[in-house]
């Protein structure tokens, strides 16, 4: 998606939250604080209630037709012209694109397309759209910021770790491989669940190397994975969402 095609939020911040399956079935509280970052911005927030999955899973899968139907009952339920802000790069991606359906012509590629224009993820948003470039507040911590593979290379990566860097307390620490996967993958955890568990435990020796008092990432699936295989091994690492961070920031310095 080139970012110069995106509708841009307009002098009332009017958006649509896309809280995505994560926040509904595990991470509620990452729904809450992007609605109070959002808020604390000056965004007016939506939630369409009929809001389910991006399709996502289905996709990676290869339950193309299953995937179809949701993207179709997605395009539905954000229906408008107002941005809709996804705190997952993942998610994100798929509303991007639309995946499946531009492998076929169909009558609903256009709207699914014209979806994919207004869908930001929430840091490329606060930074790109909004022009918040530094927070404010206070966040006492080393932090490891975690890249998801689908954030790399969009304009959501550089501004989440520009953003997260900008907060006053914060320290970003690297690491090695900083680069590599989780390991999650999606289904890939389902599928191969040997290789995905020794991805994520090589990542998590680089994590731990560093000593962060915190694990940072803009995406639920790697904080999952990560910190499920840490409490496994009975070495639990604190995690958050970036969401999170950047509220309990504005909490710690009274700003909310």
């Amino acid at each position: 998606m080139d970012p110069a095609s995106r509708t841009l939020p307009g002098a009332e911040r009017h958006v649509q939250l896309m809280a995505t399956c994560l926040c509904d079935a595990f991470y509620d509280d990452v729904a809450r604080a992007t609605v109070e970052v959002l808020e604390y911005l000056g965004c007016l927030v939506d939630f369409p209630e009929g809001q389910t999955c991006c399709g996502q899973p289905a996709f990676n899968g290869g339950d193309w037709a299953a995937s179809r139907q949701v993207v179709r009952h997605t395009v539905r339920t954000f229906s408008g012209d107002t941005p809709v802000v996804v705190p997952s790069s993942s998610c994100a991606a798929m509303m991007f694109h639309g995946a499946l359906l531009e492998f076929e012509k169909e009558p609903d590629l256009p709207a699914v397309t014209a979806l994919g224009r207004r869908t930001w993820e929430l840091a490329d948003f606060i930074v790109n759209a909004l022009g918040t470039t530094i927070w404010t507040g206070r966040y006492e911590a080393t932090v490891a910021f975690h890249r998801s593979c689908h954030s790399r290379g969009t304009p959501g990566d550089g501004a989440a770790l520009a953003l997260l860097a900008s907060v006053p307390g914060v320290t970003v620490v690297p690491f090695g491989e900083g680069e590599q996967c989780c390991g999650f993958g999606g289904t890939f955890s389902v599928g191969f669940p040997n290789i995905s568990a020794r991805m994520g435990a090589l990542k998590l020796e680089h994590i731990r190397a560093a000593h962060p008092d915190v694990l940072v990432s803009g995406d639920m699936s790697c904080l999952m994975h990560l910190g499920g295989l840490a409490d496994q091994e009975g070495r639990p690492i604190r995690r958050q969402h970036l969401a999170q961070v950047l509220r309990d920031a504005l909490k710690n310095g009274g700003l909310l």
